[in-house]
């Protein structure tokens, strides 16, 4: 067997030494010396960039991995090649802030950016190449944005994920993350699961995906909304660590020093926000969703680790006692709240803080509980209140996000777009579209410099990123266009990447 040796300079200074095998031998059997191949110098060069990341590991393992990059099909590397130019011709557009469309326009993309908007021709430079798309007076819109979602769990019944191996998890969020692309929504707020694997493939160009601003492993407290031992599991062996917790799907705290470290442990990886679990939840099975988890002290270690980061923290939270700790230790966001009262909104308003509120209804989008468990008897309570929560975000006027917290169901997470039309039952089509766009946008701002893509999204303007769809129709008129995304969605784009073009 003939064995090479290589030498890989990294950029900070040192070298790392690798052996190859046979396995090689199609990248290196016409040169006396390996390490002068530009396939590998190539790749060095790009592990020496990945390393510069935020969030990439450092050490023999990650090397190894990147060479995996080295020999995959040109057709994957491809994927993260943009488009030169795209210039969409005569589209009304829906820009993510305004309540009705614009005249007829044409936008130029170039790159993965929004570089020109015109109602006149736009003049193309004449060394671009570029693609052009007869909009025919359709809409341009901004690519949806979902603010709640765990694409880790979102398609897997419960039971599957609290038993199955991580591997098969992570090949049923591959898959759903191609599904939530195509169905127009280019970027999520994840809440909670081990997706930075994901994400790093995604932003590789390995799979098709949206962009993901991930929370990392949410924390918990023992008996919280993110302990999913069984009781037999309890009391807990000192020092350890649940299954769950050795995957990264959640991180158990139960004093502040340990929700500091956990949080501080989750920004490393590449948080962009961090999750903290401040009430019960319907899912969960220890915890009624009356009780208020987490001390002050120990919800402020979390927030305080955040805002160290330059980033915030958001909680889960249904009861006015749990959202008023929250507030006071100063978290940016509230997701679902559904059991809140006046008082306690019209805090959230004084505060400026972001309510992501669900249309939770008892409908087929519910999540599958059985009749008369208690997590059915949970889930119908916090149904009881969705009404009245979207009564005073709107008396109050409280800066509201929306997201679908779909979790173990492939069903409800198929009906995303139709998820959002459900809010024809408390606003006008063009508020709907303006929250899971322009808003959800500035939500995701939040994160500052923890963001982890450089630019402006939810929005169809010039400088913005160009995460674009093609409507075959007008959704302001008619916004159930969005729940046929394989018929209505014409193109589909993101990052300048032509992900679908159907458009005649």
């Amino acid at each position: 067997m003939r064995a090479y040796a290589c030498v890989v300079m990294l950029a900070e200074g040192g070298s790392m030494r690798f052996r190859f095998g046979t396995k090689y031998d199609h990248l290196t059997s016409d040169l006396p010396c390996k390490c002068c191949d530009p396939v590998l110098q190539t790749l060095t060069r790009r592990m020496n960039a990945d390393l510069r990341r935020r969030g990439f590991s450092v050490g023999a393992a990650a090397m190894l991995a990147g060479f995996g990059l080295a020999g995959l099909p040109s057709a994957v590397q491809a994927q993260a090649t943009p488009t030169k130019a795209v210039l969409f011709e005569n589209v009304r557009i829906f820009d993510g802030m305004s309540e009705t469309l614009s005249n007829p326009s044409n936008v130029l993309v170039i790159g993965n950016r929004i570089t020109s908007i015109s109602p006149s021709p736009i003049q193309i430079p004449a060394d671009l190449s570029v693609t052009r798309i007869a909009g025919g007076g359709r809409t341009l819109m901004p690519g949806m944005i979902d603010a709640h979602t765990h694409i880790m769990f979102a398609t897997v019944p419960q039971l599957a994920v609290l038993t199955s191996d991580i591997g098969f998890i992570n090949v049923a969020a591959v898959k759903a993350a191609n599904d939530t692309l195509m169905r127009g929504f280019t970027t999520i707020r994840d809440m909670g699961g081990p997706c930075f694997g994901l994400k790093r493939g995604i932003d590789a160009g390995l799979v098709p995906g949206p962009r993901i601003w991930p929370s990392g492993a949410f924390i918990s407290q023992t008996g919280g909304h993110g302990d999913f031992r069984l009781p037999i599991d309890l009391p807990a062996r000192p020092d350890d660590f649940t299954y769950s917790e050795r995957v990264g799907g959640s991180a158990i705290a139960d004093d502040p020093g340990t929700v500091r470290k956990r949080a501080r442990e989750q920004l490393a990886l590449g948080a962009s926000q961090i999750k903290i679990m401040a009430g019960g939840g319907v899912s969960s099975a220890f915890d009624p969703l009356d009780v208020t988890q987490f001390t002050l002290e120990e919800m402020e270690a979390g927030v305080g680790a955040s805002e160290n980061w330059g980033t915030y923290a958001t909680v889960h939270a249904y009861t006015p006692k749990a959202v008023a700790q929250a507030v006071a230790a100063g978290v940016r966001c509230i997701e679902h709240g559904n059991l809140l009262d006046d008082e306690t909104v019209a805090l959230l308003a004084e505060k400026g803080i972001w309510w992501c509120l669900q249309p939770f209804l008892d409908d087929q989008d519910a999540t599958p509980f059985a009749e008369g468990s208690p997590n059915r008897r949970k889930q119908l309570q916090m149904f009881s209140g969705t009404d009245a929560a979207y009564a005073l975000a709107k008396k109050h006027k409280v800066k509201t996000a929306w997201g679908t917290d779909t979790l173990f169901d492939d069903k409800a997470a198929a009906r995303q777009g139709a998820q959002l039309t459900k809010l024809t039952r408390w606003y006008k089509p063009a508020e709907i579209l303006k929250m899971a766009t322009g808003d959800n946008g500035q939500l995701l701002a939040l994160s500052g410099l923890r963001s982890p893509y450089e630019g402006k999204l939810g929005v169809v303007q010039e400088g913005a990123l160009a995460d674009l769809l093609l409507v075959d129709g007008d959704p302001i008129a008619d916004i159930a266009l969005i729940e046929d995304p394989a018929k209505n969605f014409l193109v589909i784009m993101k990052d300048g990447q032509l992900n679908k073009n159907i458009a005649a």
